[in-house]
């Protein structure tokens, strides 16, 4: 139907549909049936594109000549609408991008001195960058806390209510009230347990099974609640959102996925999952959400509403401060956006994303949700140096954490292959039911696994103290221990015992339940939080093994310099803390910024080498299982056209000369997003890049202007003048380029494909998704589907998959 209503108005069929479906090599060598011809005697008019000197022409026809008058080419120059954007699922182009910020910084400073309008312009066009970062901050931190209140209210919730004020969590309640006592500060007549309420019962076994199944509907209550309002109005409010993230700041395009509805959507449910106590948390979301109020707040002002590649460095500086409110690390969120998220990151951006970090981590100090004067629960602070002998033990933690990071990747990542390929995964709601149910009646009876994730990790970072009443804490006191101001190390009771056991069980328990919980469809994160209980655990686990072999071996050679009797020697929380950092760097292969967040969380300098040794060794044992991390894993689970920029690319293989027929048999079966312009078919010089998009729109502009200008004779053909839309420097690459080269320079260059000349004659194209599938097919070893003389893009990698193995120097095509 379109291609008539062009056909009436002037415009040949076979010119539109070839924009959307190239049929011959005439089609594409000639710009989708618009014969663009660019013979000229000097290069400099080829490129001004005036028509009317000399012997050049610079036009695009329809096959007639160009007889209509020269102000409707003057006015088809124009600005297009819609032209330079970009549509859902498809990859910006960087080098467009900057080019079209610099000419935008240019048409600026040349207006500034014109009057004192165009210079107030000027500063605000200068000062928008800090004030969409402070924007971003200050939404980040409130939001935040907002969560942080409401996660514990609601985790709170399960078990009781305060009477007094319904507003508050159980540690609040309790806050005022003179009838508490040291060893049971967590009971207060405020506050009233469900078995209370319902049955007047407070112990005894009715009391425990009431509240048992107040627990469990309260969990499957808020677990429903959460998956049905993602299902519902977000679907892209689910999981933690970091590997889209990543996909998106290397300039992939989805619509709607830091919109406003997952914005509201993503903070709701996120406070739902995190209560309903299954195994995941709120932290790594929190990145979503400060991305999302970064996009948002980049629309308010022109200079990063109308350029993507402006708007990805605002999303840079709102990961770091997802990061500073997560964990109460500003100057590890920074580190964290440019270590492991972003994919281009100049020096502006980090100063911006610093400050971004500072403005959101100063907001949650101001809300202070946790009462304690901190960023996050679990903080804590240590005053006993570790010793040289130490480094084993914490050595063994790192092995742990990338042992266990190998297995969890490799576990979810076909657990979550599984559940795509079966009917289970096509009900989500049902899942996450199910989910929530076994995690709900088997959390309740051990009293690690009931806790939020974050409450256990801060009950097992923190050490023993006079004020610690956990039975982590049961230590049986030496009288005979000389008096100094630290805890001895002390022989373990009964209850230290008893809870290094539910600690084992809770391991196993947590191992089992994170592996599937990963992929459900709520909004939470399934592995940061909960590696670090895992890892926590462990540590837990070795630092009271530790502890105990210093106390009553004190004689060794390896305690006996530094171990004395009645001397604080061991502290069990640092081997949590360092167990934690192991197994979170396991499962996302970070280092750097990991090191720094676990820093600030603990405030000390001098753990900084334990906390290296163990995240160097676990990063190493994980990549001996495979280089990926769990976001990179995930990525390409989903199928994400991205190309790491930190990625090293091994594989070298030639490509081979193609001929026109082999060019007329790929097209009748293909279709490009875009086509090269050359300067004529017998010369085949490249000129540009016209995406397909562009030409499209570009026709439908100059359609809707004919009709504008209803003067012009209908008979006339009209001349398209499509100089705006032509890329004139596009990425290229000669036939002698290596693969490990053309996979190394996508990401540096930033374009979504790249052409293939030889002596400036265009051969063939390569994009960015040709890239990924050539990596894979070569992880994979799968055999070519296709004869490797096509030089298409999926056959030559094909036939690059088959020659991975052999000599590419050996290797020459026709």
């Amino acid at each position: 139907m379109e291609s008539e209503q062009l056909f009436r108005r002037g415009y040949y069929r076979n010119s539109y549909n070839s924009i959307t479906s190239a049929s011959s090599d005439e089609e594409l060598l000639d710009g989708a049936g618009v014969i663009m011809d660019f013979q000229t005697s000097e290069d400099d008019y080829l490129l001004d594109g005036d028509a009317s000197v000399g012997k050049t022409h610079y036009t695009m026809t329809n096959g007639g000549s160009i007889n209509s008058s020269t102000h409707l080419l003057d006015l088809l120059d124009e600005p297009i609408p819609g032209v330079g954007t970009y549509d859902d699922f498809h990859t910006i182009d960087w080098v467009r991008e900057k080019c079209k910020d610099r000419e935008r910084h240019r048409r600026i400073n040349s207006k500034k001195k014109e009057s004192a309008w165009e210079m107030a312009k000027s500063l605000y066009d200068a000062w928008s960058g800090w004030l969409v970062v402070t924007l971003t901050g200050l939404a980040s931190g409130a939001l935040a806390g907002l969560i942080d209140i409401a996660a514990d209210w609601m985790t709170d919730l399960k078990e009781g209510i305060c009477l007094d004020a319904l507003w508050f969590n159980h540690e609040q309640c309790c806050w005022g009230s003179n009838k508490t006592t040291f060893e049971e500060r967590d009971k207060c007549p405020q506050w009233k347990t469900w078995a209370e309420l319902i049955i007047g019962q407070a112990e005894g076994p009715g009391s425990y099974i009431m509240n048992y199944i107040m627990y469990i509907f309260w969990a499957l209550s808020f677990a429903f609640l959460a998956v049905s309002l993602v299902k519902v109005f977000a679907p892209y409010a689910c999981g933690s959102g970091i590997p889209e993230i990543k996909t998106i700041l290397s300039g992939f395009i989805i619509r709607g996925y830091l919109g406003k509805w997952t914005l509201m959507i993503k903070t709701i449910t996120l406070v739902l999952a995190v209560a309903s106590g299954l195994s995941l948390g709120k932290e790594g979301p929190l990145v979503h959400v400060a991305c999302c109020c970064g996009n948002i707040f980049s629309y308010l002002f022109p200079k990063y509403s109308t350029n993507e590649a402006k708007k990805r460095e605002v999303l840079s500086a709102a990961s770091a401060a997802g990061v500073s409110v997560a964990f109460g690390a500003p100057i590890g969120g920074v580190l964290f956006s440019l270590e492991e998220v972003s994919y281009y990151f100049p020096l502006k951006t980090l100063w911006r994303s610093f400050f971004a970090a500072l403005v959101a981590a100063f907001v949650l100090r101001s809300i202070n949700p946790f009462g304690n004067s901190r960023l996050v629960l679990f903080y804590v602070e240590y005053h006993t140096p570790w010793y040289l002998f130490e480094l084993f033990p914490f050595i063994l933690l790192g092995v742990f954490g990338g042992l266990w990071g190998a297995f969890f990747i490799r576990a979810n990542i076909a657990w979550c292959r599984r559940r795509k390929s079966t009917k289970f995964g096509k009900y989500p709601v049902l899942e996450v039911i199910i989910v929530a149910a076994v995690t709900a009646v088997i959390a309740f009876p051990n009293p690690y696994t009931r806790l939020n994730t974050s409450e256990l990790i801060k009950q097992l970072f923190t050490d023993c103290g006079p004020l610690e009443s956990s039975s982590l804490c049961d230590y049986r006191d030496d009288m005979n221990a000389s008096k100094i101001v630290d805890i001895p190390d002390r022989p373990a009771g009964t209850g230290v015992y008893s809870a290094i056991w539910q600690l084992c069980l809770a391991l196993i328990f947590k191992i089992i339940m994170t592996v599937f919980t990963f992929g459900i469809k709520v909004s939470s994160i399934r592995f940061v939080i909960p590696s670090m209980a895992i890892g926590a655990i462990a540590g837990r686990i070795v630092g009271i093994a530790v502890e105990q072999l210093a106390y009553y071996h004190h004689d060794w050679f390896i305690f006996k310099e530094w171990c004395e009797v009645g001397a604080d020697c061991i502290t069990p929380g640092l081997y949590a803390m360092v167990g934690a950092a192991a197994c979170l760097g396991g499962v996302t292969r970070m280092t750097v910024s990991l090191v720094v967040i676990v820093f600030e969380l603990t405030g000390g300098l001098e753990y900084i080498v334990p906390l290296m040794a163990a995240v160097m060794t676990s990063k190493w044992v994980g990549d001996a299982f495979g280089r990926e991390g769990i976001y990179e894993a995930h990525i390409r689970l989903n199928g994400y056209p991205f190309l790491d920029a930190k990625e090293e690319f091994t594989h070298t293989t030639l490509a081979d000369n193609m001929t026109v027929e082999d060019i007329e048999n790929l097209i009748n079966e293909t279709s490009y997003n875009g086509f090269p312009v050359i300067m004529s078919k017998e010369s085949q010089r490249l000129v540009g890049f016209a995406l397909r998009r562009d030409l499209t729109i570009a026709i439908e502009s100059a359609r809707k202007k004919q009709e504008a200008y209803p003067s012009l004779p209908a008979e006339s053909p009209r001349p398209l003048k499509l100089r705006s839309i032509l890329d004139m420097s596009p990425f290229t690459v000669t036939e002698s380029h290596t693969n490990g080269d053309s996979g190394g320079y996508f990401p540096q260059a930033g374009s979504e494909q790249c052409l293939v000349t030889h002596n400036g004659i265009v051969l063939g194209i390569i994009t960015k998704k040709n890239i990924l599938e050539h990596l894979e097919q070569l992880k994979q070893h799968v055999e070519p589907l296709a004869p490797p003389w096509h030089y298409n893009k999926k056959n030559i990698l094909r036939h690059m998959a088959q020659t991975a193995n052999q000599d590419p120097a050996s290797i020459m095509f026709n």
